[in-house]
Parts: structure tokens; C-alpha cells; sequence
């Protein structure tokens, strides 16, 4: 069982075409996710592309990447696509990290291999605690409601659990990252189902997993992430840091 970081990255982009091109500090934002990822326990990290010019600045910095469809339609078909090329084995395990992930810790990355490696569970991610009332409310940030043993019961851009006596009661809520690990079977199971009633709802594609039986095990963790989605995102944390 080996154990790959997959990190997919895309040129194009409707609110910031270039964005894993983009520097931090001097430095393509893509070459910090990946120097970043290559701290953790993970025996290789890859970048999956579907640009030329990715593809260059990668190997400018002594990376790995593979070259993957333009057509495909999100970062979980990209991550499937590439692990096809790169002939794993189905018990190896596949680490989703998200090329506008900078600042992702090894710390977290761990926390999903050590869960991801018990037998029983096929799919892990992570979850933070909520607490401010504006997050808790954000459709941007999704919420995650899961049973004692750490699996997922559904996911939500509403808040959830519902507070329906908060005079008496007040529920931890918690927000999800983005950051998967999968058995490598698996991975390529989920990329064949069609999409789903619940996930065209709330346009989260781990519903589809949900809705056709796969379990998603989580695991609590401190990590906020830093989202850069626009030009303006990036100047912000440029100038902050």
C-alpha cells in the first residue's frame, strides 16, 4: 500500500484563469502546495493538469505531474484520471490536495493517512469546529453533520443542525475542508457515477457518493485553510504575510 498526494490544477478559471501560475511571494502558488504536501508522510506527491504551462513550471521546480483531460469536470475526475496513468494499485491510498491549498500543513495531511488507513474506511476528510454566527449561516461554507463513529450523515451549504430551541440547547457546528483521501478502488468507482438529486441541489459532489451508498469518515482538525479564488484574494495575502 503506497501512499499519493494527487494535487489536480486547472488554468482556466471564471474568476481567475492562471491561479496555480500565480506567485505568493515570488513563488507559483502551484510549487507551494506541492513543497508543502511533499512534508507529510506521503510516499510520492503528483500534480494533475490539464495545461501545458503547469506542466512546465512544475518540472521547472523538479515536480512530478501528469497530464490529464481538459474535459474533465471537477478536481475528484482529475485525481481518478491520474492515478489511471500513474498505474496504481487498487489498495494504494490517494491523498486529494487542492492546488489553491498553499498554506496545508503536513500536520493535516497525516491526520487523513491515519484515518484513511483503517481497513473499514474507503473515504476520509476533514472538518473544523465552527462557532462564529456568520460562518455558521454562509452557504459558502459548508456544514457536516456525522454520527458518533466519525461517519458523515450528510453535508449542507444550510445550517445544520437545525436550532430549533436555542434557549435550551446549543449544537457544535462544524464546517468541511475540501481535502479527501480514497482507496484507490474506490476513487475509481465514485468517478463512474452519474451526478446526483442531492448534489445538483446543493452542488456538493460528495452527495453522490452518499446518495449511492459510500461512506465518508471524518476527522476534526484546527486547519482553516486560506481560500484565493479571485486576483483580489491573492494581492490581500500578498500584502498580509
Amino acid at each position: 500500500m503506497a501512499i499519493h498526494i494527487i494535487i489536480p490544477a486547472r488554468y482556466a478559471s471564471t474568476r481567475f484563469p492562471g491561479k496555480p501560475l500565480a506567485l505568493i511571494h515570488g513563488k507559483p502558488m502551484i510549487q507551494c502546495v506541492y513543497e508543502a504536501a511533499s512534508t507529510s508522510a506521503a510516499d510520492c506527491v503528483t500534480v494533475a493538469t490539464d495545461d501545458t504551462r503547469i506542466e512546465n513550471c512544475v518540472k521547472s521546480f523538479g515536480g512530478n505531474v501528469v497530464m490529464t483531460s481538459p474535459t474533465l469536470p471537477s478536481g475528484t475526475d482529475r485525481c481518478g484520471e491520474a492515478a489511471q496513468k500513474l498505474h496504481l494499485a487498487p489498495d494504494d491510498i490517494i491523498i486529494n490536495v487542492q492546488g489553491d491549498e498553499p498554506y496545508i500543513t503536513k500536520e493535516v495531511i497525516n491526520l487523513l493517512i491515519d484515518n484513511i488507513k483503517k481497513e473499514h474506511i474507503q473515504i476520509s476528510t476533514l472538518i473544523t469546529p465552527l462557532t462564529e454566527e456568520s460562518e455558521i449561516v454562509d452557504p459558502n461554507k459548508v456544514k457536516v453533520v456525522f454520527d458518533k463513529n466519525g461517519k458523515a450523515i450528510y453535508f449542507s451549504r444550510h445550517t445544520i443542525p437545525y436550532l430549533r430551541n436555542p434557549q435550551q440547547y446549543t449544537p457544535n457546528y462544524y464546517k468541511h475542508i475540501g481535502i479527501y483521501a480514497y482507496k484507490h478502488q474506490c476513487l475509481q468507482e465514485l468517478i463512474q457515477l452519474p451526478e446526483s438529486s442531492l448534489e445538483k441541489s446543493e452542488k456538493l459532489e460528495q452527495l453522490r457518493w452518499i446518495e449511492n451508498g459510500y461512506s465518508i469518515y471524518v476527522s476534526i482538525c484546527e486547519y482553516e485553510g486560506i481560500g484565493i479564488d479571485t486576483p483580489e484574494d491573492l494581492e490581500k495575502l500578498n500584502i498580509k504575510n
